[in-house]
């Protein structure tokens, strides 16, 4: 790959955003109809689904082949790295509003509706003991134990992180054989994760009577695991795509930002797990 540009590269205009925002506003209609019980809904929905895909695959594949051409020199790489940190910075803000939820009701909310507020006991029955699903809620639920599926998948991930860093290493050091054991094992135990995330809400809700449902405690736990197994997810297969570029010979150990950012993405990943597993699974 050469990196001989000297310029900003500017692209020619696309007719990508244009699928963009058409696979949007067919998602959102989709949704819509759909949650009103509209047939049509669903297969809208889908059809968003793919155009969105078609968008991805065909944008992608321009930005992967404008930089195997050398088309991005070190201006254009600064610009990459500055929008992947600011990218990974909006999703700290988007756990930072869920674990700032799990913080007001837990800390704040609990204890003042179990102390009574102004004096008055307006919950006479309710204690501010953690997990709770609020005052009025009868069903009895249990605690997602921290020793368990979430120490093995905790153990998953800080190995899929030093999987991934010796994949790295093996970049800057040319060893190709090296990387594509890295990324393929750090793919391997990321979607282990995701399957024994499966199975953990299987017992969640089979066993612990623990639901999307369940109060304050059940809304928090499964949005916040929710998401993060999203974000493995997206992970995931950002690192099949870079697997697949590193089989086919992209990347050089002086040009490799495509797998840098996507490596940002998983130890950002693996460091939001470590708070779930604290402050969610442990205390």
């Amino acid at each position: 790959m050469s990196q001989s540009a000297s310029h900003y590269f500017v692209p020619q205009p696309s007719h990508w955003p244009i699928f963009g925002s058409i696979a949007l506003l067919l998602m959102a209609n989709g949704t819509v109809l759909w949650m009103n019980q509209i047939p049509s809904g669903k297969w809208m929905l889908a059809g968003g689904f793919f155009v969105l895909l078609t968008m991805l695959f065909g944008w992608f594949a321009n930005v992967i082949r404008e930089s195997e051409e050398g088309a991005y020199g070190k201006n254009v790489d600064i610009s990459f790295r500055w929008a992947m940190g600011w990218f990974i910075f909006s999703e700290i803000m988007f756990f930072a509003a869920f674990f700032g939820a799990l913080f007001y009701i837990r800390v704040l909310s609990v204890p003042d509706l179990a102390e009574g507020l102004s004096g008055e006991f307006l919950y006479p029955d309710f204690t501010s003991a953690w997990p709770s699903a609020g005052p009025g809620f009868k069903e009895e639920f249990s605690k997602m134990g921290a020793w368990g599926l979430p120490a093995i998948n905790t153990a998953l991930l800080l190995a899929s992180g030093v999987t991934l860093t010796w994949a790295h290493h093996a970049l800057i050091k040319n060893n190709r054989l090296h990387l594509n054991i890295g990324l393929a094992l750090t793919i391997l135990l990321g979607f282990i994760f995701l399957l024994l995330q499966v199975e953990e809400y299987a017992h969640a809700y089979t066993d612990y009577n623990l639901k999307l449902t369940t109060g304050g405690y059940g809304s928090t736990f499964f949005l916040l695991t929710g998401f993060h197994g999203f974000h493995v997810t997206l992970g995931a297969v950002m690192l099949c795509v870079i697997l697949a570029r590193t089989l086919k010979g992209h990347f050089t150990p002086e040009h490799h930002f495509g797998f840098e950012g996507v490596a940002w993405y998983w130890h950002f990943v693996d460091v939001v797990w470590l708070l779930l597993f604290v402050l969610v699974y442990w205390l």
